[in-house]
């Protein structure tokens, strides 16, 4: 019997979505899913929900949840993590807010930036405990990973772990939205006009996500960078391998000039479209939160809507209990589309040669001029031995360039928290495209750690 173990199961971002495709999988019909979640309410009701889609739609799987992962990890093959820190939300806006005073406007607070810092390490003593159990328990099990940020917590584990690591990440979509939209009019594609941005607003989802569907059915996109911060190297029909890059070139220079302006002007000046759309671009740019100029407004780049999103998870727990006492499942779950893991783990079990156009994982010399030990986001094709990425090669110096010190940056972050060095986290944020001075960079460093201190008590000790 395989055995998945889902930490953070209760996830409002990928808890759900996940566990849906998993109850569904014919594949995985002799599975146990531990589930795992230390809100004791949030696990009684993802709990309810997977043994209720388990029992209607007959799928056959053994259920199990834990307020723990020590109870849950025993003889794991695939740990699925979406953990995070709580609450997200609250903390989210905190380390947005606590830099305003510092004079540093951060473009998003999520990724990159102080924001991205204070994300990374409040989350890496949790990791590293799972891990490091792991170890222990399930020293052959792969870690699927969802939070972020992305590649600083891959390095996390990769660096300070003996476990294998694997990152899925759904922002790929976000570039074959905006190549559908290029291409609608040649490509008959509708709903272009409704697609009016990337950024996390409610109204730009669904539109989003109808452009990214009809554009799988349609191309090919190559890309290749870190997560977020990733390129596209090659467009293609999928019906006839007509390259379009070209056609796409001209049409993009044909949409309205406020259509993702910021990804407007660094296609034009590094001649690779970026793919993850402006909402994520701007968190590695070092020319998007000068406090004079206030290139957010004329890039109109929108923050992270923290109270629409905390509501919106209370509203889905609300909906999912008022479904629970409805009947049957709605076709609307039958059509939840998975996040990746579950197809990952299927291509792994089947040894399927499965080709997935986004993971992340170590370089490993699959792209050059940066680190063996880098997690980057490649194209890869997955089997019973593993997950082999393709090999990229060399990439335009000046994107070189701008990976390499978003790598460098990423990497003195994780460094600085394992080791509770405040030198590496110092040299992190001075490295940081946000921070622009010396002194700054030590009142940031000193307010984080301060700000953080229940999470990072390595740094006092």
């Amino acid at each position: 019997m395989t055995r998945i173990v889902c930490l953070g199961a209760g996830s409002s971002s990928f808890g759900q979505s996940t566990l849906i495709t998993l109850l569904r999988s014919k594949v995985l019909n002799d599975t146990e899913l531990a589930l795992v979640d230390t809100n004791p309410d949030s696990l009684e009701a993802i709990t309810k929900f997977a043994n209720w889609l388990n029992s209607a739609w007959n799928c056959g799987k053994t259920i199990t949840s834990h307020l723990s992962h020590k109870t849950a990890l025993k003889d794991a093959d695939f740990v699925i993590s979406s953990v995070e820190v709580q609450p997200r939300e609250d903390l989210w806006r905190e380390d947005f807010e606590r830099t305003l005073p510092l004079g540093i406007r951060q473009p998003y607070a999520e990724n990159g930036g102080p924001g991205g810092f204070a994300h990374a390490a409040r989350n890496v003593n949790t990791i590293l405990e799972i891990v490091h159990d792991m170890e222990t328990d399930c020293p052959e099990a792969w870690f699927i990973n969802f939070t972020n940020p992305m590649h600083r917590i891959c390095y996390l584990i990769h660096q300070y772990s003996k476990i294998k690591v694997v990152g899925l990440c759904h922002q790929l979509a976000a570039g074959y939205a905006m190549v559908a939209k290029a291409l609608s009019p040649q490509f008959g594609l509708p709903g272009a006009d409704d697609f009016l941005s990337t950024h996390a607003d409610p109204s730009n989802g669904q539109p989003m996500e109808r452009m990214a569907f009809q554009a799988l059915n349609r191309f090919a996109i190559k890309a290749a960078g870190l997560n977020h911060f990733t390129w596209m190297l090659e467009l293609h029909d999928r019906q006839n391998g007509e390259d379009l890059y070209p056609r796409f070139r001209t049409s993009w220079q044909a949409l309205p000039e406020n259509f993702e302006p910021l990804t407007r002007r660094v296609f034009d000046a590094f001649t690779l479209f970026p793919i993850p759309g402006d909402e994520h671009l701007c968190e590695y740019l070092p020319w998007v939160s000068d406090p004079v100029e206030k290139p957010w407004e004329k890039f109109d780049l929108s923050l992270y809507d923290w109270s629409f999103f905390s509501h919106h998870r209370d509203l889905m727990w609300q909906k999912l209990e008022q479904d629970l006492l409805a009947g049957p499942p709605s076709d609307s779950y039958a059509q939840t589309h998975s996040e990746g893991a579950v197809e990952v783990i299927e291509a792994i079990l089947t040894d399927a040669n499965l080709l997935w156009e986004a993971v992340n994982i170590p370089n490993h010399g699959l792209i050059d001029g940066l680190p063996e030990n880098a997690i980057v986001e490649v194209p890869a094709i997955i089997n019973r031995s593993g997950i082999h990425g393709q090999q990229i090669g060399t990439m335009p110096s000046g994107i070189t360039a701008l990976l390499q010190r978003e790598v460098v940056t990423s990497q003195l972050c994780i460094d600085s928290v394992v080791k509770g060095d405040r030198t590496l986290a110092l040299q992190s944020l001075l490295l940081d495209p946000t921070v622009t001075d010396l002194d700054q960079a030590a009142q940031v460093r000193d307010h984080i750690l301060n700000q953080s201190r229940r999470f990072l008590p390595q740094f006092f000790e």
